[in-house]
């Protein structure tokens, strides 16, 4: 039998995972979180064998929760379960650690598969898997204070809390803001968020 811990910020998803592997009769889901400190906790406690994760979480992401599993519990097996499939975050979830790494839109036939095939000391990648994004890193020169700004653009902090958190001027927040529009050739604060989100682990 096959434990498993969903770790995912949306609870519509993690109880339409919970619904369809309930008739699995070789898993059995034991937890679910909704942030990456609440997995970690968990999986101290439970133990489980597979670990199925977002990378986007609040208090502590998906990356940093699957180091930190790893470290403790060498013997759990995580899947990285995400949106993303920027090369630059599926390798950091094989550096901290992952099995495996699905996308988000991918059928639930897939998630069963990949448990399944982690659980016994496999690997998987979801063939979905592309790198379609046409910006590489070296067209799009950001200094370190740019890329601080924009990680924290797309955990949706306001320039306000991006001030406040760097200890600089609200001012100043929004001049780099500026300048980051006219380097990656975008306009809005629409397009700047999603831009941030999308990119997050890719810069």
């Amino acid at each position: 039998m096959t434990s498993l811990i969903i770790a995912e910020d949306h609870q519509a998803l993690i109880d339409g995972i919970r619904s369809f592997l309930e008739y699995e009769e070789d898993i059995i889901v034991i937890g679910e979180a909704n942030d990456g400190e609440m997995l970690i906790d968990l999986v101290r406690k439970k133990q489980p064998n597979v670990v199925l994760t977002d990378i986007r979480m609040p208090k502590c992401d998906g990356i940093c929760a699957t180091r930190t599993i790893k470290k403790e519990f060498p013997n759990t097996k995580i899947i990285a379960f995400s949106m993303f499939d920027q090369t630059e975050a599926i390798e950091q979830m094989k550096q901290a650690g992952a099995s495996g790494y699905i996308m988000k839109n991918s059928s639930l036939k897939k998630v069963l598969e990949a448990i399944r095939i982690v659980a016994k000391n496999g690997t998987y990648y979801d063939n979905a898997i592309t790198t379609t994004d046409t910006t590489s890193k070296e067209e799009i020169v950001l200094s370190t204070r740019e890329k601080e700004i924009l990680r924290l653009i797309g955990d949706g902090k306001t320039s306000q809390e991006i001030a406040d958190l760097l200890f600089i001027g609200k001012s100043t927040v929004d001049t780099h803001r500026k300048n980051i529009l006219k380097k990656i050739n975008i306009h809005g604060k629409t397009d700047l968020i999603r831009f941030a989100v999308e990119r997050k682990y890719n810069f």
